[in-house]
């Protein structure tokens, strides 16, 4: 998630909260197409030659080809199947050339080709990328990428890459088919492989039906448990640097509903090259990035899915999926998919809560797909949606993003003043029965079961809870690490602007100078940035003055305050602006509560003495002296 950064926050914030806890306790309907919508290629008739197993020109090999990289079944190809002329036709051969359809809705421009009936290109109209529309599905060093594959058998199996037939149904809708004979263990039959693709004009969501006719009956088709598999890969877009969870990362997610309809939505750990195989039934599984998200929605059939990270040339980590289909014994089966591939926004993805949908899809919970939370998710998911509720009202209201984050922040802190104030008073409280404790340490340091029961009383006296000094910031962390995501990876801050000249997205990190492609020796670092020195200063200044007079004697305490900010500019120097933004905009609103509570102690502190002054001694008088011990 992404782990790296988060592990580093998270366990920066347990060494943090510790060391409070040290000092509090010790010290509608569907629209019909759009006729304006262009159709960028025309597609001829079938035309034809021999059944070809293998591409000629083809370089690489599809994605969804095997994950251990090697075919399964004879030969010729896909377990024994063989691609035939089409029965409907007075031709002799099957196609002999590969043809392309090009598909363009008001969001998307989609390439198909025949080679498989397959998608080789998917790009978001509305988003960019290096000046570029976002391809959603990455080649690595290879051509070009083949998703949405058809293998006959298990994952384990060769996509098939023979040519199709081609029928253009109208400006949003295509079918690929090709007629196949079986040809494995005296076993003899023919049947037609149809994939028909459905697109929408406004929405990233698209339907593929696969579709086996045999006629009266469909040859066995059983390999391994599976007669064919459905195969996305190799990697979803835009392109990436690394996936070390600062820039980009990706999360494997399925979510499954009881019988009662409850959902639940589950993170799957996937092993790297390591199939991670799904064998209950989901409602829809999802492979998440960090602002675009493909996501899988199979229909009533009970397939097997599987996740794998299987790399390809130029690329350091594949994210593949696969659906694979249950053995077949009857006439003809169709199977529906509907895919959505494109960005991980709340917009585009809660249509399919409301029904609002060109498939009238409702209550699907997309929308938690988009969650940032990672292995967090149970916990931080319903924080991170209150929070961008409230940065999408705050954006609403000043068209910024940046303002945005500020008031977003100014709330929160707001909503826990009454709990840092809590804990400032625990600690006050504390301090002020601190000798009575040393008393009773010093009194049964021999033995510390007398001396828990006597500190248990003395609390219980006194009317003070040793945890009343941590528990607030133990309610505070949760917050503090759904703003920490959703600042890190909320979509709608992808190209947003905070400041003109210097802060132009706040989904990266800001630069005043950059010296690249030349960088800092052991840092790597090729830009100079304000908002992390800015961060240190106003966090070493929130230290200062949060101080307590225990840490100011304590040598060790007193470093710790200033180590901590050191870390956190190292850790924070890469990160997106909008976070860092966010950080700093905390120390600032934390120095000006903690002014506010320490008048409110001062004032309590001389309330306290008032109530309890000092013993008077007469004039003239002295106390009298202890009497030594000999």
């Amino acid at each position: 998630m992404e782990k790296n950064t988060l592990m580093a926050v998270v366990l920066s914030l347990v060494v943090i909260t510790g060391f409070y806890v040290v000092q509090g306790v010790f010290f509608p309907p569907q629209a019909p197409p759009s006729p304006a919508a262009p159709v960028s290629s025309t597609v001829p008739a079938p035309v034809t030659p021999t059944a070809i197993l293998d591409v000629p020109g083809q370089t690489s090999t599809p994605a969804g080809s095997p994950v251990d990289g090697t075919p399964v079944g004879g030969s010729p190809a896909n377990n024994g199947l063989i691609p035939v002329q089409s029965a409907d036709t007075a031709l002799d051969e099957g196609p002999t050339a590969e043809q392309r359809v090009t598909i363009e809705t008001n969001l998307t421009r989609v390439v198909l080709t025949s080679v498989g009936g397959d998608v080789v290109s998917y790009r978001l109209k509305e988003h960019q990328d290096g000046g570029d529309d976002v391809e959603m599905i990455l080649a690595g060093d290879a051509a070009e990428a083949h998703a949405f594959t058809v293998a006959f058998g298990n994952l384990n199996a060769e996509p098939v890459t023979a040519f199709f037939y081609i029928n253009r149904i109208n400006d949003y809708t295509v079918e690929f088919y090709r007629d196949f004979a079986v040809a494995n263990g005296g076993e003899t039959g023919q049947f037609r492989l149809t994939k028909r693709y459905t697109f929408k004009p406004d929405e990233y969501m698209f339907e593929l039906t696969v579709s086996l006719d045999g006629g009266y009956s469909i040859p066995s088709l059983n390999f391994n448990g599976a007669a064919y598999t459905l195969g996305f890969g190799p990697q979803i877009g835009p392109k990436f640097e690394k996936l070390d969870g600062r820039y980009d990362y990706r999360n494997y997610f399925t979510y499954v509903k009881d019988k009662n309809g409850k959902g639940k939505l589950r993170t799957e750990k996937v092993k790297e090259n390591v199939p991670t195989i799904i064998a209950s039934r989901v409602s829809w599984a999802a492979i998440a990035g960090k602002y675009f998200t493909f996501i899988a929605i199979p229909d009533s059939t009970q397939y097997e899915l599987a996740f794998s990270t299987k790399a390809e040339p130029g690329l350091s980590s594949g994210s593949r999926f696969y659906m694979s289909r249950p053995a077949l014994n009857g006439s003809r089966t169709t199977d529906t998919y509907r895919f959505y591939l494109g960005p991980k926004s709340q917009k585009s993805l809660t249509i399919y809560d409301t029904g609002i949908n060109s498939f009238n899809l409702r209550d699907m919970e997309l929308s938690k797909a988009a969650s940032t939370s990672g292995f967090l998710a149970g916990v931080l998911s319903p924080l991170e949606t209150l929070l961008k509720w409230f940065l999408s009202i705050f954006y609403k209201l000043v068209h910024n993003y940046g303002v945005a984050i500020i008031l977003v922040t100014l709330l929160v802190k707001g909503l826990l003043f009454p709990l840092t104030k809590k804990g400032s008073e625990s600690t006050l409280r504390m301090q002020t029965i601190a000798p009575k404790i040393k008393e009773l340490q010093e009194k049964y340091k021999s033995n510390p079961q007398q001396m828990n029961v006597k500190m248990a009383e003395l609390y219980k006296a006194e009317g003070y809870n040793p945890l009343s000094g941590c528990l607030p910031l133990l309610i505070q962390m949760p917050i503090f690490l759904a703003m920490y995501n959703l600042f890190n990876s909320h979509f709608d801050l992808r190209g947003a602007m905070f400041i003109p000249g210097w802060i132009p997205d706040l989904s990266l990190p800001e630069s005043i100078f950059s010296f690249a492609p030349h960088t800092i020796p052991i840092l790597g670092w090729s830009d100079i940035r304000l908002l992390p020195f800015l961060y240190v200063g106003s966090q070493l200044l929130s230290s200062k003055i949060t101080q307590t007079p225990d840490q100011q004697i304590n040598a060790q305490m007193k470093m710790m305050l200033y180590v901590m900010p050191i870390m956190f500019f190292f850790i924070l120097y890469n990160v997106p602006s909008g976070l860092t933004l966010y950080w700093i905009m905390t120390n600032l609103l934390s120095m000006g509560q903690q002014l506010v509570i320490n008048k409110h102690l001062k004032q309590k502190r001389a309330a306290m003495a008032a109530a309890n002054p000092a013993p008077v001694i007469a004039p003239g008088k002295l106390p009298p002296k202890k009497k030594k011990k000999r």
